[in-house]
C-alpha cells in the first residue's frame, strides 16, 4: 500500500486535487481503434473516486477555534487507485491530528521532531503560502493513499486556531472544496463567548465557481440551506446544501470558502479576563477613544514588473485613501523603480488642496526600471525621523510607512540581510512598517521579517486583479490608531510565563490578546495594570480581577487528541496560551539572527509543539498503523467531530456564565441513571434505595392526557407533565390501545420561569428568548441555573441549579409497527433538590419508603430477590407506602430502552391504593400546568 503525506507549504497546489486520481490507460487496447466519446465519459466517471460524505465541524470559545474535517472516500474501479484528500487551512492554524482509515486499517497521525536540517527550508515555503484570495495565508494538507477496488477511505483532519480580530469583526474561515457534488455535505460552527455576542453574520460563499444557475438563492446572504441559531452568548451555524443545492452553487461542486464573522460585546475598559484552571486569559480592546495623529509615507513600486492591472489598481486604492486622510494626519507619496521619486521633500498635512496635489502625482507615476527596495525605504524613514525631529508636535502621533511592491530588490542593495539590518537600524524602533506583496515573484519572506521586525503586520495580493480592494481593506485596519506605546502588567508574583505585554500601537476594530500562567491558583484576585498614550495625555488604567476558587478546576476539554492516550485533556485557555506562546516563539526565531538564540527558541517551541500536538516547521506528522478497531475509532472521532471538542455549552438569556464554563459529555444510553422512571406503554418504575424494593404500575390513561409527573411548583418551582398518544394494541393482546408519551414539558420557576418542551424530534426551550433544538445533533445548552444536553436521537438531560436531573429517552423507529410511535421515557437522575412536599405520579414516592407488611408464607426472606412462583401461580403480597396498604405481586420489567430487566413489585389496577387518590386527580388541564388536585399548587396559569 502507498501512503503519501504533506503538508504543501508554499507551492501552488500539489499535483492532483481532491477527488482526482492517478490513472493509467489499458495497455491491451488495439492501436488505431476510437473509444466513442460517451463510453471515455464513462470510464473516466466509473473511476473518479467518489466523495460520500464531507463534513466540517468548529467549535469556538474564547476567539479559540477546534477544527475537526472528516472526509469519505469510496474507490469504484475495478483497480486499486490513488486517492488524494487535500484541505486548505489558515496559516495561523496549527494542526493536532490526522487520521486515515483504509477499509479495516486505521492509520494514527503522531506528532515527532522534525529532523533539525529542514527547519529553515520549511519555513521558507511555508511563508510563500497564500489563499486564493490573497488576503489571509492558507496552507494546503494533502494525504494520498492507494485503496484496493470498492473500498473505501476516511480521512479526520484536526486543528485549532486563535482568531483575530480587524476591522472589529472575528473571521472564521473553514474551506470548502470537494470539488464534486457530496451526498451529505455539513458544515456546522458553534460559538460560545461569555462576553456576549455583539454581532454575527455568516457572508456568501468566497471565492467559488458559479457554474450553475446564478450564485445561489440569495447572493448576499448566507449560502442556501445555512441555518443560524443564537442567543446572547452562544450561536449555532449549520450548512447543510442537498445535491441539488450544490449544483446550484456549482456544478461540478462548490469550490469556496464558508465565512462566518461575529463580534463580542466590551463593557470593561481594562478588556476582558477570564481564568481557568491556573490560566489566564487577557483580551484588550478599548473603544471610544479619540484617535492619534498619523505620519504616513506611501511608499509605491513603480518599477516596469508594476505594468498594467497591478499599478492601475493600486493608484485606484491610493486615491480612496487620501481621501479617508483625517485633518490632523500628515504624507508623503514615495514612487520607486531604480530611481526614488519623492513627492515632497517632507511630510505635509491633511487639506484638500494637498490630497489633490498628491493624487495628481500618483497619478502620473509610469512604471519603468528596477526595483530598488532598500533605497525607497531609507528615504522614506528619513523623512518620518525628520518630520518627528523638527516639529514641536504637541499631540502624539503614530509613524507609519505603507510600503507596496510585487518583486525582489534588483537594484542598489540587494542583500536582504543587509536591507533588514539597514532598516532596523534606521527605524530604531520608533516607526512601524507595513508591507503588501503583489503576485508570486514578490520576496514575501523579505516584506515578512520588514513588517515582524518593525511592529507592523504583512499581507500579500495573490490576484492582481483584486490589487486595489486588498490595499485598501489592508489599510483600514490601521487607519485609526487609538493608543500608542502599551504595557500591560500583572505582579511578578502571581503570574509565570506570560505572552508578550509590549505593544507599540493599538488600532480601531483590532484586540490585543494576553495569556499566562497563574502561580497560585487558590489567589482571589487578579491585579492588572495598563499604560499607554492616547493623544495628549498617558492613559492609566488598574483594577482587580476577582478570581474565586469556583473558577478553578472546571475542566473545559480542548483537546483534539482522542482520550486514552494517559494524558490529561487541557482546558481551552490552556491551549490558548500554549498556541499563543508557540507563535511568539516562532516570530522571535524569525526574526533572530543569532544562531544561539535561535536555537534556545527553536528548543523552546518544539517542547510545547510536541506537549500539545502542535504540527510546526520543528515537528513532523507521521501516520503509524493503529491495533484500535475502526468502529471504535470513528464513533470516537465522530463524537469530536459533531460537537467540537467537546459538548458545546450555552448561555441562552446572556447571563454571565463563570470564566470557563465546565462542558460535560452528553449522556449516554448505556449508562445507569435510575430506576424511578416513566417509560414504554407507560410503565411507571419508582426505586426505593434503603429498603432495596422497587415499586412498579402501569397507568392506562387515554390519547391526549396530561399527567402530572413531578409536582414541586411552591418549593424548588420545578413542575414536570407528560402528554400522552395513542396507538393500535398488538394483535392478540389484552389491551384496546396503546398509549405513549409524545410530550415532556419541564416548568421551573426558579430562580427565573423557564419552559421546557421535549418532543422525539426537537426540544424548545423558552426562558425569555426562544430556543429550537433539534434531536438529531448533540449540543449543551446552559442558562441561570438551567442546563440542557441532547445527545443526538438517544436523549435529553435537564439539569436544574445542580441538584435535580431529569433524563428523557428518546424511542425512535426506523420502520415502526402499527402498534409503534416515536415516543419519549423520563427518568429522574438526582432529586436532590425537590423538597419533602414534590408530589406527582412520581414525585409523590421521592422522600419516602416501604417495606413488605404481609407476604406469602412461603415467599424466601430476601426481599431484593425472591422466588418466582410456578407457571399460573400469582401469590399476593402487600406492601407499605405511605401508610397505605398496597397488595402487589411479583413481576419483571424491562428499563433503559430494554437494555436492562428488573424486578419489582406490580400494584394493579392503575395504581390504586399505592398513589394518592385516583388517577384522574393526576390529569393537567394544559402541558405547563402547574396546580395539583392535593393542595401543593396554587397557580394553573403559565
Amino acid at each position: 500500500m502507498l501512503l503519501l503525506l504533506g503538508l504543501c507549504l508554499g507551492l501552488p497546489l500539489c499535483a492532483g486535487s481532491l477527488g482526482e486520481a492517478r490513472s493509467w490507460g489499458d495497455t491491451s487496447e488495439p492501436v488505431g481503434v476510437r473509444v466513442p466519446r460517451q463510453l471515455r465519459l464513462l470510464q473516466r466517471l466509473k473511476a473518479k473516486p467518489l466523495m460520500t460524505e464531507f463534513s466540517v465541524k468548529s467549535t469556538i470559545i474564547s476567539r479559540y477555534a477546534f477544527t475537526t474535517v472528516s472526509c469519505r472516500m469510496l474507490n469504484r474501479a475495478s483497480e486499486d487507485q490513488e486517492i488524494v484528500f487535500q484541505m486548505q487551512i489558515p496559516a495561523a492554524a496549527f494542526i493536532t491530528n490526522f487520521t486515515m482509515l483504509v477499509g479495516d486499517k486505521v492509520y494514527q497521525g503522531e506528532i515527532t521532531e522534525r529532523a533539525k536540517k529542514n527547519g529553515d527550508k520549511v519555513k521558507e515555503k511555508r511563508n510563500k503560502t497564500t489563499e486564493d484570495n490573497g488576503e489571509k495565508g492558507t496552507e494546503t494538507f494533502r494525504a494520498s493513499v492507494v485503496i484496493p477496488s470498492k473500498d473505501k477511505a476516511v480521512f479526520l483532519l484536526s486543528y485549532e486556531e486563535l482568531l483575530q480580530r480587524r476591522l472589529g469583526k472575528y473571521e472564521h474561515i473553514i474551506s470548502v472544496r470537494p470539488q464534486q457534488l457530496v451526498g451529505r455535505l455539513t458544515v456546522e460552527v458553534n460559538v460560545l463567548e461569555r462576553s456576549g455576542l455583539a454581532s454575527l453574520e455568516v457572508l456568501p460563499l468566497h471565492n467559488s465557481r458559479q457554474k450553475g444557475s446564478g450564485r445561489g438563492e440569495d447572493d448576499s446572504g448566507p449560502p442556501p440551506s445555512t441555518v443560524v441559531n443564537q442567543n446572547e452568548t452562544f450561536a449555532q451555524v449549520t450548512f447543510k446544501p442537498t445535491v441539488v443545492q450544490q449544483a446550484k452553487i456549482a456544478q461540478n461542486g462548490i469550490l469556496g470558502d464558508f465565512i462566518l464573522r461575529y463580534d463580542v460585546n466590551r463593557d470593561k475598559s481594562i478588556g476582558d479576563i477570564q481564568v481557568l484552571n491556573g490560566y489566564f486569559v487577557h483580551y484588550f480592546a478599548p473603544k471610544d477613544l479619540p484617535p492619534l495623529p498619523k505620519n504616513v509615507v506611501f511608499v509605491l513600486d513603480s518599477s516596469a514588473s508594476m505594468v498594467g492591472t497591478k499599478l492601475r489598481q493600486t493608484k485606484d486604492a491610493l486615491f480612496t485613501i487620501l481621501h479617508d486622510l483625517r485633518p490632523q494626519d500628515h504624507f508623503n507619496v514615495i514612487g520607486f523603480s531604480n530611481r526614488i521619486k519623492v513627492w515632497k521633500d517632507h511630510l505635509v498635512s491633511v487639506t484638500p488642496d494637498s490630497v489633490r496635489d498628491g493624487k495628481v502625482y500618483i497619478h502620473h507615476m509610469s512604471p519603468t526600471g528596477g526595483t530598488d527596495i532598500n533605497g525607497a525605504l531609507q528615504r522614506a524613514i528619513r523623512l518620518l525621523n525628520n518630520y518627528v525631529a523638527h516639529n514641536d508636535i504637541e499631540d502624539r502621533s503614530v509613524s507609519l510607512i505603507i510600503f507596496l511592491t510585487d518583486g525582489k530588490p534588483t537594484v542598489g542593495e540587494t542583500n536582504t540581510l543587509k536591507i533588514l539590518n539597514n532598516t532596523k537600524e534606521a527605524t530604531r524602533g520608533q516607526i512601524c512598517i507595513f508591507t503588501i506583496g503583489i503576485g508570486d515573484d514578490v520576496d514575501f519572506k523579505l516584506l515578512e521579517k520588514l513588517s515582524l521586525e518593525n511592529c507592523g503586520l504583512t499581507r500579500r495580493v495573490h490576484d492582481e486583479d483584486d490589487a486595489g480592494s486588498q490595499l485598501i481593506g489592508f489599510y483600514d485596519e490601521i487607519r485609526t490608531p487609538l493608543l500608542s506605546d502599551i504595557r500591560i502588567d500583572y505582579p511578578p508574583s502571581l503570574v509565570e510565563h506570560a505572552t508578550r505585554t509590549l505593544f507599540p500601537n493599538y488600532f480601531n476594530g483590532s484586540e490585543i490578546i494576553i495569556a499566562g500562567k497563574l502561580v497560585d491558583r487558590k489567589m482571589d484576585q487578579l491585579h492588572v495594570e495598563v499604560t499607554a498614550s492616547n493623544s495628549k495625555k498617558f492613559v492609566i488604567l488598574k483594577t482587580d480581577v476577582p478570581v474565586g476558587p469556583h473558577k478553578v478546576g472546571n475542566g473545559v476539554t480542548g483537546s483534539s487528541r482522542p482520550k486514552g492516550d494517559g494524558k490529561e485533556d487541557p482546558n481551552h485557555l490552556e491551549r490558548l496560551w500554549s498556541h499563543l506562546t508557540t507563535k511568539e516563539l516562532l516570530s522571535s526565531w524569525l526574526q533572530s539572527d543569532d544562531e544561539r538564540e535561535k536555537e534556545q527558541l527553536r528548543q523552546k517551541a518544539l517542547a510545547l509543539a510536541m506537549n500539545y500536538s502542535f504540527l510546526i516547521p520543528f515537528t513532523s506528522l507521521k501516520l503509524k498503523k493503529s491495533a484500535q478497531p475502526t468502529e471504535k475509532l470513528e464513533d470516537t472521532h465522530g463524537m469530536s467531530a459533531a460537537i467540537g471538542p467537546e459538548t458545546v455549552m450555552q448561555s441562552l438569556r446572556g447571563a454571565p456564565l463563570q470564566p470557563g464554563p465546565a462542558l460535560k459529555e452528553p449522556y449516554t444510553p448505556r449508562i445507569k441513571i435510575s430506576k424511578t422512571s416513566v417509560d414504554g406503554d407507560p410503565h411507571f418504575v419508582v426505586d426505593f434505595p434503603l429498603s432495596q424494593l422497587t415499586v412498579c404500575f402501569n397507568i392506562d390513561g387515554e390519547p391526549g392526557d396530561i399527567l402530572r409527573l413531578v409536582s414541586d411548583h411552591m418549593d424548588s418551582g420545578v413542575t414536570v407533565n407528560g402528554e400522552l398518544i395513542g396507538a393500535p394494541a398488538p394483535p392478540n393482546g389484552h389491551k384496546k390501545q396503546r398509549t405513549y408519551f409524545r410530550t415532556i414539558t419541564i416548568l421551573v420557576n426558579k430562580p427565573e420561569r423557564s419552559y421546557l418542551e421535549i418532543t422525539p424530534s426537537r426540544v424548545i426551550l423558552d426562558g425569555g428568548d426562544r430556543l429550537v433544538l433539534p434531536c438529531n445533533q448533540s449540543v449543551v445548552v446552559g442558562s441561570r441555573g438551567l442546563e440542557v444536553s441532547v445527545s443526538a436521537n438517544a436523549n435529553v438531560t435537564v439539569t436544574i441549579q445542580g441538584t435535580i436531573a431529569f433524563v428523557i429517552l428518546i424511542h425512535l423507529y426506523k420502520k415502526p409497527a402499527p402498534y409503534q410511535r416515536d415516543h419519549l421515557g423520563f427518568y429522574i437522575s438526582n432529586s436532590k433538590g425537590l423538597s419533602g412536599n414534590c408530589h406527582g405520579l412520581l414525585g409523590q414516592f421521592l422522600n419516602q419508603d416501604a417495606r413488605v407488611a404481609e407476604e406469602p408464607a412461603r415467599l424466601s426472606k430476601n426481599l431484593t430477590s425472591p422466588p418466582f412462583p410456578k407457571a399460573g401461580e400469582r401469590p399476593e403480597t402487600v406492601l407499605k407506602v405511605k401508610g397505605h396498604q398496597v397488595p402487589v405481586v411479583w413481576k419483571q420489567r424491562k428499563i433503559y430502552n430494554g437494555e436492562e430487566q428488573i424486578d419489582c413489585w406490580f400494584a394493579r389496577n392503575n395504581a390504586d391504593k399505592l398513589i394518592d387518590g385516583k388517577y384522574k386527580d393526576y390529569l393537567a388541564a394544559h402541558p405547563f400546568d402547574s396546580e395539583t388536585a392535593f393542595g401543593l399548587g396554587t397557580s394553573r396559569a403559565l
